[in-house]
């Protein structure tokens, strides 16, 4: 026992680090919009007193059209293709998507779960519940890993506490990738079979994603160094065990000689079983001498009873 609450805890103060690293990311991840990010293709909108770029330049009339020209009033947008549209910039998370919008500088905010296709909705839910439960798994590892660490009284309920922690923060990571992948497929999905409107021209992924994934790695990590140190432990604790027992061997010899002594006198052979065992062989020989004594015309089986009988009588 006192060599278990000698023992270092610097791996411990590691996965806990890592695990704090990968509950924070994992959470940050969550409640941002940065998951994908992209430009829309969107028709530009007419120019005004609150628009004067990325619009098309035909003036509306105004009422007083007595004092204005005919070539004053007369305007065409010569603009085609590509240039009658605007790319503006859009941003979507779990929970929200929100996009740029072309007549002022505020964003337009609208729900990702009613723009993902009615298919894909199940999906999406359960990629919010696997990532909730990630972050719990994540919080319950962290808590038993504070508590390890802050109670070195009984080092076996550590020693389960540690291997507890370990679990947790694998079942966590599980949880984590199904969770990352499925939002992933029902974010192409929504690219695909999403409303006209919503539709991004081009689009990557954004700092958010690679937050979780780097959340997931984090969380890996953190239990593949609670694992080595709820191992380590069990080994060093096997080792000195074998080596108090051999020094306490040499101590007292008396102790080894005596348990010698009775594991010989276990396996030592009695004499009654080679007292049968000769008996055996004498049969044998006094059959074979008779056989030849005898005349050749008496059979095997006719000597085997006789000999058979006499030993009875």
């Amino acid at each position: 026992m006192e060599l278990l609450k000698g023992l270092p805890l610097h791996r411990t103060f590691l996965a806990v680090i890592l695990n704090l690293l990968a509950l924070t990311l994992s959470t940050t991840a969550l409640l941002g919009s940065y998951w994908c990010t992209g430009t829309q293709k969107v028709p530009k909108p007419l120019c005004g007193k609150t628009k004067a770029s990325q619009c098309i330049g035909v003036p509306i009339p105004s009422d007083d059209a007595s004092n204005i020209s005919s070539e004053d009033t007369m305007h065409y947008s010569w603009e085609t293709g590509d240039d009658r549209f605007a790319f503006r910039y859009f941003h979507t998370g779990m929970w929200l998507s929100c996009e740029e919008s072309m007549e002022g500088t505020e964003e337009k905010c609208r729900s990702f779960i009613e723009l993902s296709p009615p298919a894909e909705r199940g999906i999406l839910w359960l990629s919010l519940g696997s990532e909730m439960l990630y972050i719990s798994l994540l919080l319950i590892s962290f808590i038993l890993l504070m508590v390890e660490i802050l109670h070195t009284g009984n080092p076996v309920c550590g020693m389960k506490l540690n291997a507890f922690a370990a679990v947790s923060s694998v079942l966590s990571g599980l949880l984590g990738m199904v969770a990352h992948m499925m939002y992933s497929q029902v974010f192409q999905a929504t690219v695909n079979l999403g409303p006209e409107d919503w539709r991004p021209h081009t689009w990557d992924y954004g700092w958010a994603f690679y937050m979780a994934w780097a959340s997931f790695t984090c969380c890996m990590a953190s239990a593949v160094t609670t694992l080595n140190t709820y191992t380590k432990t069990i080994l060093e604790f096997k080792r000195n065990h074998i080596k108090g027992y051999d020094e306490s061997l040499k101590e007292n010899p008396q102790h080894h000689q005596c348990f010698t002594q009775q594991i010989s006198s276990y396996y030592e052979p009695k004499g009654k079983a080679f007292h049968s065992v000769s008996e055996g062989v004498d049969f044998y020989t006094d059959l074979q001498q008779k056989i030849l004594q005898r005349e050749p015309e008496l059979d095997l089986d006719e000597v085997l009873g006789q000999t058979v009988g006499e030993d009875r009588c």
